[in-house]
């Protein structure tokens, strides 16, 4: 019965030979659970998310067995992509608002664990006992309901993480063979690319305690008169985010008038270009106003992959670059990683 919560990865820089490798999907952790006519979908943190997807319920029904918990994940296919910029509007307050998307931009479900089938619970049995008891039983699931694809080579595995993120993955996930199911606890191995860039520090936000940094907010230039906001710099010791505020102090003297982004707190302005403080429903009552800088300091920062036209997750302070011009630090220094068809990561 829900809630359960889904076991974690933790990350770490080579694939490990465990047996096992899999795609590492970029969407919604879920673990579904069916008991005949009732669906529920349980989140990463164990809320229900199960009225945003009714598309998917109706799909889940028809191809999973009549009594099961499986772990996976809830994807959005866009074209040959993932895109999770679309998964997340998928998440509206709105009834009407739900139907709507439902319909226009439906979503796919990717399994790849079975703790439940019948009356018998599966998480005290080993992977390989899941693994081969989740294809056996969805062995004739068709789209918009997968089995992630598997292997055990690991020149395969290189190439899957070389390859797929053309797909809109992220990586691969390394899975032990003879580990049971071990809710909220990091028992598998996720391997995600890192590359780095050099950004031009436009502004930053106060931590929570009010006297450090909380985050920097990073800007790249995509032309001449527009520095795009694509995301932030947050994961500092609490003895660094006092310390940042020295290094930042030389670049606070700022008319917002002058600023890049000085038009901020004006809803209408984000219509066409991303700009911090944009209020959307997953930051609903946060403070997202910020202290503009001169946009003259620029951060070495290590990222995993692009999200459109912002950093996908949280960059990692790596170095200041006082050797960089600001104005150089364009999309044009950026990785694009080879195109790769999804249809051939999803199969048949």
């Amino acid at each position: 019965m829900p809630p359960v919560a889904p076991m974690l990865a933790k990350s770490v820089k080579e694939i490990p030979d465990v047996g096992h490798v899999e795609p590492k999907w970029d969407g919604f952790r879920t673990i579904v659970f069916r008991d005949g006519d009732h669906v529920e979908l349980g989140s990463r943190n164990e809320k229900p998310m199960t009225r945003y997807f009714p598309e998917l319920v109706q799909s889940l029904k028809a191809n999973l067995p009549q009594r099961c918990v499986v772990d996976g994940e809830i994807v959005l296919v866009s074209g040959d992509r993932l895109d999770f910029d679309a998964l997340q509007q998928r998440i509206h307050p709105a009834a009407s608002r739900v139907k709507l998307l439902a319909e226009r931009t439906p979503t796919s479900f990717v399994a790849f664990d079975l703790l439940a089938l019948g009356d018998e619970d599966l998480t005290h049995r080993p992977f390989s006992e899941r693994r081969a008891l989740l294809v056996d039983a969805l062995a004739g699931a068709r789209a918009p309901v997968h089995v992630t694809r598997a292997t055990a080579d690991m020149a395969e595995a290189q190439e899957w993480f070389r390859q797929f993120e053309g797909a809109g993955l992220d990586g691969v996930v390394a899975k032990p063979l003879n580990a049971p199911y071990q809710p909220d606890k990091r028992a598998m191995f996720k391997i995600k690319h890192e590359r780095t860039a050099d950004c031009v520090v436009a502004g930053f936000r106060w931590h929570k305690s009010g006297d450090a940094v909380g985050s920097l907010l990073l800007g790249l230039w995509n032309d001449e008169s527009t520095l795009q906001h694509v995301g932030v710099s947050a994961s500092f010791p609490m003895a660094r985010r006092r310390t940042l505020l020295d290094d930042l102090a030389p670049y606070r003297d700022v008319d917002l008038a002058d600023h890049p982004w000085g038009a901020w707190a004006d809803q209408a302005a984000h219509a066409d270009r991303r700009m911090p403080g944009a209020v959307s429903r997953w930051s609903a009552g946060k403070d997202l106003s910020f202290v503009p800088l001169r946009p003259e300091l620029v951060v070495e920062v290590a990222y995993d992959h692009m999200e459109g036209d912002r950093f996908r997750h949280t960059a990692q302070f790596r170095r200041w670059r006082p050797d960089r011009d600001p104005r150089s630090c364009t999309y044009a220094q950026l990785d694009e990683p080879v195109r790769y068809d999804l249809a051939d990561v999803l199969g048949p």
